[in-house]
């Protein structure tokens, strides 16, 4: 299994990195995508996968960063490129937060789907999708894009039925965290349990929201991300090694790796 997204340029893991994986691999998680925050540490993301072999990366601006300096879109085109890319990302809009303000946040959305753009036909590699709160303002400017929505997974799922719907109609696929695994988070299990089984995908986003029955564990790591799995087995009424399999084939299918 492959935890689909985390963010191992995070403090919380300077000089653990090799333990960190070696653990993830103890427990069966096989490899990891480390995820883009801006145009700056998508080039830390790139250094960590190229020095290791069972970690790829993504390129792109968190919209909680879009305030944080310059957005050196070129660094995005370099990694980009790189076959340890495989995607762009995370980006999207949070309203869930007051700051930084959606007007910065629409602006760097509208130039970074800009630049994806620009640079089709010669790189088509999927988005990864931060939407928290905002499932109606960004869906409809993700559709006047014109980038295929089956090309794009909405991460860390946190929304009810009315957002699944949302995104199953879009076309686009999701990925669960550990909030899938929270006693406070039934209308997520709901949701999750309407997602058709192809477009389903499971994360971490260590460090943040480590899974029951390890909620107190600090920082979250890949390894955990099977206890995400098991529950989403258990919500679609599935033995695990069916979901374990469904979800490496549709991990391989959107990302292109193993």
């Amino acid at each position: 299994m492959i935890d689909t997204h985390c963010h191992l340029t995070f403090p919380d893991y300077e000089g653990r990195i090799p333990e960190v994986l070696a653990s993830a691999t103890a427990d069966g998680v096989t490899g990891c995508i480390t995820i883009s925050t801006t145009t700056h540490d998508c080039l830390d993301a790139l250094d960590i996968a190229s020095r290791h072999d069972r970690v790829w990366c993504s390129a792109g601006v968190h919209p909680l960063y879009a305030d944080k300096g310059h957005h050196d879109w070129p660094n995005l085109a370099r990694v980009i490129r790189h076959p340890k890319c495989v995607a762009w990302g995370e980006l999207g809009l949070d309203n869930h937060y007051a700051k930084p303000p959606r007007a910065i946040q629409d602006r760097v959305l509208e130039e970074q789907l800009a630049f994806i753009l620009s640079q089709r036909p010669q790189v088509e590699k999927p988005l990864i999708l931060h939407c928290r709160e905002a499932f109606a303002d960004l869906i409809p400017i993700l559709e006047s894009s014109g980038l295929p929505a089956d090309r794009m997974v909405f991460h860390c799922f946190t929304g009810d039925t009315d957002d699944m719907r949302r995104i199953i109609d879009f076309g686009a696929w999701v990925s669960f965290t550990g909030v899938l695994t929270y006693k406070n988070a039934p209308e997520v299990r709901a949701a999750a349990k309407l997602l058709p089984i192809d477009r389903v995908m499971v994360e971490t986003d260590a460090p943040f929201l480590p899974p029951e029955p390890h909620r107190t564990v600090r920082p979250n790591e890949p390894r955990l991300v099977v206890h995400t799995a098991r529950k989403l087995a258990e919500l679609h009424d599935r033995p695990y090694e069916d979901m374990h399999n469904i979800l490496n084939d549709n991990t391989r299918r959107f990302f292109g790796i193993e």
